[in-house]
Order: C-alpha cells, then sequence, then structure tokens
C-alpha cells in the first residue's frame, strides 16, 4: 500500500511505514497528511497490532527544509496567530491507537527529531544523530518538542538541547533514555521488527488500553503545546535573526545574530 511518499507493508501481526524521500527525508503538510491516513487506516484493522516507522536514505528525517527556495513561495510566512496545518496534521499521529516503534538512522532534525519522539520506542544506530537546532534558525521549537521531549529525558537535559541546539548522537540518546535499543547500523530494522513482533504476540486490546492510559491527555497536551508553538514561530519568523539563521545553517556557519 502507498500513501504518497510513504510505503505500508505488512509482515505478520506488524506494519511497516517507509518514508521514501531520500536521502533526507525532509517533511511537508503533504507528508504529515499521508502518515496520518496510514495511521488512521492501520488502527481500523484489527489484524495490524503494531507499527515501525522508518526511511528510506541516509536520514530518519531532517525535518523541514528552510533551504528550499520554493518553500517561502508554496508556505509563505505563517499566521501569528490561527492553526498550522503542518501541526494539525501531526497531533493526528499521537492520537492513533496502537504502538509505534521508530528505527532511526541518520540525523533526527527539529522536526523530523520531534517525529521520533511521536513514538512509543526509539531504535538506534550510533550513527544516529538528534538535533533541536531551532535556536540557531532564530526559531522556536515545534512539532510538541516542547512537551514531549521533557517527558522523556528530564526538563534539564530538554532545556539543554533547546537552548544550545546540541546535537547528540546514538550511545548518548540511549544513555539518557531517549533511545530504548542500540543496534548496529545493519541490524537497526531488524531490532525494530523483534520488538514490535514481542508487543504484536500479546492481547491487542490489552496493549491498546495500556496504551491509552500511558499516553493519556497526550494527543491535547500535544495539541496546546504545537498552539503556542506556532505563535511563537510566527512572531520570530518575521526577526532579521530567523532570516540570518536559515543562511548560517544552510552554509554550515555560526550565525551573526543582532536581537532583532
Amino acid at each position: 500500500m502507498r500513501y504518497g511518499d510513504i510505503e505500508v507493508r505488512r509482515d505478520g501481526h506488524v506494519a511497516t511505514l517507509e518514508i521514501q524521500r531520500p536521502p533526507n527525508n525532509f517533511f511537508d503538510v503533504a507528508l504529515m497528511n499521508d502518515m496520518g491516513d496510514a495511521f488512521h487506516a492501520l488502527d481500523e484493522d484489527i489484524d495490524v497490532r503494531a507499527l515501525v516507522l522508518c526511511s528510506e536514505g541516509k536520514h530518519f528525517c531532517a525535518g523541514n527544509n528552510f533551504a528550499d527556495p520554493a518553500r517561502d513561495s508554496t508556505q509563505g510566512s505563517r499566521p501569528v496567530t490561527g492553526k498550522n496545518p503542518l501541526y494539525t496534521a501531526a497531533v493526528r499521529l499521537f492520537s492513533a491507537k496502537k504502538p509505534v516503534i521508530a528505527a532511526v538512522q541518520g540525523a533526527a532534525v527539529g522536526g523530523g527529531f520531534g517525529l521520533a519522539v511521536m513514538a512509543d520506542f526509539r531504535v538506534v544506530s550510533p550513527r544516529a544523530r538528534f538535533t533541536a537546532n531551532f535556536v540557531k534558525l532564530g526559531f522556536h521549537p515545534g512539532f510538541g518538542l516542547t512537551h514531549t521531549l521533557a517527558k522523556i529525558v528530564g526538563q534539564q537535559k530538554a532545556n539543554l538541547m533547546f537552548l544550545t541546539g546540541r546535537r547528540i548522537d546514538g550511545e548518548t540518546a540511549y544513555e539518557w533514555g531517549l533511545a530504548d535499543i542500540l543496534a548496529d547500523a545493519d541490524d537497526l530494522r531488524d531490532q525494530a521488527m523483534r520488538l514490535a513482533a514481542e508487543i504484536a504476540e500479546n492481547a491487542p486490546l490489552a496493549v491498546q488500553s495500556v496504551r491509552a492510559t500511558m499516553r493519556q491527555g497526550l494527543p491535547e497536551a500535544v495539541q496546546a503545546a504545537t498552539d503556542w508553538e506556532n505563535s511563537e514561530q510566527g512572531r520570530l519568523q518575521q526577526t532579521e535573526d530567523h532570516k540570518e539563521g536559515v543562511r548560517a545553517v544552510s552554509e554550515r556557519r555560526p550565525g551573526n545574530f543582532v536581537g532583532r
């Protein structure tokens, strides 16, 4: 089955969703809507009990392609108030009923990091890279990360990542509890599939019930977080620092920020 650039495959009671936008797997509203549609369809399939989310190519998801010249013409400046279609689509993912295991190779950057954190579990290789580099873009974190990241790694480590824009590797992610399994790159998907199969061998209604209890209120909390994140992103998008940040990141240099 295909949902836009997402291919869905079945192996017993486990479904694999592969994002096929290599090498960086940048996302946009269309991709998030397609993923939400796939999640919803798999929720309705009683034979599917767990999902593996993975990506084709070098990186898991490098987030939004701020360096794309077409981005400004197709998206324009986001409103300071109102809903962001990207985040409306993202909240749908948090409302899915079945466990999700993310197999993270390469980089999970910005919103791509948020996508990895959306999953129940993360299987990573030592070459995985996680970064909430928003401040380097003169921007505010998004994709619900201001709520979700601290729930996993704690407030201080979340603050450290947000305020420095620091990148951590797969081994550090495992030490922090951000990753649940550290696997060799060649074994990454197999390990993710094994975890999904271990979950899927249990009573599916019980698994979904326990998951719903453990994630109770999460979609609503992410909705509230993304509403605030979007308003701050809309405000900061108008600044000179954001424009400089986009240039600096695309040119792989520190930003020359002026506070305006």
